[in-house]
């Protein structure tokens, strides 16, 4: 959740998309021109401006421009109608995360909110590199083992270069982070920093992300489209994931490494676009050159540099200080003391295989914070969350076959029209009800679990019908 500043000369817009945001659990400012806007930016800074592009006085166009120039990290989403489409286009171009036309569907622009949030929260948010895991605020590389030694001399070395940039290891080994410190330490700094997962994109709207397109490229294309590799002008993209980026998209980012330019998806002319290309992978490159599946020479282009990360069996002298570090971090967000974790337990980490690395731990550390009801965490709350010798926790196959049988019993035996719906309800109201027991019923701990603002989850609650029986008495709820 964040601070919004909504901006435009329209009092019934402002209140209705306050009240709109304000249930999703956003804090909300208005002004109605731009003026008004700039002023609460110099006071107190939001975390994202929604903008209309033309009003009375000053226009949207020039109240962004001196907003970047107060805040360059500040993401501003600009609204505009389909006559002022070009103007919106321009300041995407030098700047704006992104723009909507009016009117707007209410899913999609809470999905950019979301996004530029995001976006802005990783901009800003600095990583640390290498300090005492109680000094820490924000989210850190933590380790002083040899390997990660390695890694904080890379990216010292790279950091103020333009070379690109492969980063290697497995999943979650940290190299999102990795890719952060680059960008923070880096001259482009001031610059947009914008995430692509080429995966979590399908490959029939990744093109157009990346590109933009042209009014009348496909069907649907009624205005001309700024990608978000032009949108970050100046600036890195961190192409997440890239050993799974599609054959026939690859070229197109060759052109961008070769040439410095881009085309949108049905445009003839190429646009010059400077951009640094943080690159990351857990796949292996060479078995899939060998395969046919990724190009030779978009594999020399993006390993210019190639930072490898360690997996966490591979700095095990590092486990009790990234335990110590998420143990501060998890207590700090779900508004507890930070309760501590016994020897014997932080032992139980240490000789545990991790195949999910630091991501998996961090799972197991919030897990036994929750476990351990804000008591000291014992050895047996860790073996309750990582399965101890005696108890293995099911696999994520026989978990899925379990679904499968599920859903096939249900399907068979179904006598409703709205099955597809049915079954969605259902299974969303087993995710809510296993958060709130988590949690112990605290629906704010328990909304930051699912990703939800506090409002949307009370909204579930009721529509399930669900009984919350709180057990934890914790700051927050």
């Amino acid at each position: 959740m964040g601070t919004i500043l909504i901006v435009d000369d329209d009092p019934q817009l402002r209140q209705s998309f306050a009240k709109l945001l304000q249930e999703e659990g956003h804090s909300v400012l208005t002004a109605s021109h731009g003026e008004a806007a700039l002023d609460q930016v110099r006071q107190t800074p939001p975390e994202l401006v929604i903008m209309d592009i033309r009003m009375p006085g000053m226009s949207g166009l020039e109240a962004f421009t001196a907003m970047h120039a107060l805040e360059p990290k500040l993401p501003v989403v600009i609204m505009t109608a389909f006559g002022t489409t070009e103007t919106a286009i321009e300041a995407t171009k030098l700047g704006a995360y992104d723009y909507i036309l009016k009117p707007f569907e209410i899913p999609h622009i809470l999905a950019i909110i979301n996004q530029a949030l995001e976006a802005g929260r990783i901009m800003r948010s600095k990583v640390e590199m290498n300090q005492p895991p109680e000094t820490v605020q924000g989210e850190a590389l933590i380790g002083c083992s040899r390997p990660m030694q390695e890694v904080y001399k890379a990216i010292g070395r790279v950091a103020p270069t333009d070379a690109t940039v492969l980063l290697r290891g497995e999943s979650g080994t940290g190299k999102e982070l990795v890719a952060r410190a680059l960008y923070q330490h880096s001259l482009r700094s001031h610059k947009p920093f914008l995430v692509i997962n080429c995966v979590a994109i399908p490959e029939t709207l990744l093109e157009s992300e990346l590109f933009g397109f042209e009014k009348g490229a496909f069907t649907g294309a009624i205005n001309r489209r700024v990608g978000k590799i032009e949108q970050a002008h100046g600036g890195t993209v961190f192409l997440d994931e890239i050993g799974d980026m599609p054959f026939s998209i690859q070229a197109k980012i060759l052109r961008l490494l070769q040439e410095k330019s881009i085309e949108r998806l049905g445009g003839r002319d190429p646009i010059p676009v400077d951009v640094r290309i943080v690159a990351a992978t857990n796949r292996d490159l060479e078995k899939a050159l060998e395969e046919g599946r990724f190009r030779e020479d978009l594999y020399y282009r993006l390993k210019v540099v190639t930072i490898w990360l360690p997996t966490l069996a591979e700095r095990t002298g590092d486990i009790p200080a990234l335990a110590d570090y998420f143990l501060a971090r998890f207590s700090r967000e779900m508004g507890l003391t930070n309760p501590g974790m016994t020897p014997e337990a932080k032992k139980i980490l240490e000789n545990y295989h991790w195949p999910g690395n630091i991501r998996e731990l961090a799972n197991t550390i919030q897990k036994a914070l929750i476990f351990s009801r804000g008591y000291l965490i014992r050895p047996e709350d860790v073996s309750q969350v990582i399965g101890g010798d005696d108890a293995r926790s099911m696999s994520d196959k026989d978990a899925m076959e379990c679904l499968h049988q599920w859903v096939r019993q249900g399907l068979l035996t179904a006598s409703d029209e709205n099955a597809f719906d049915s079954f969605m309800d259902r299974f969303a109201a087993v995710v809510v009800s296993e958060a709130l027991d988590l949690t112990g019923g605290n629906r704010t701990q328990a909304a930051k679990l699912l990703g939800l603002s506090r409002p949307t989850l009370q909204a579930k609650i009721d529509r399930y019908r669900l009984r919350v029986e709180t057990s934890v008495k914790t700051n927050g709820d």
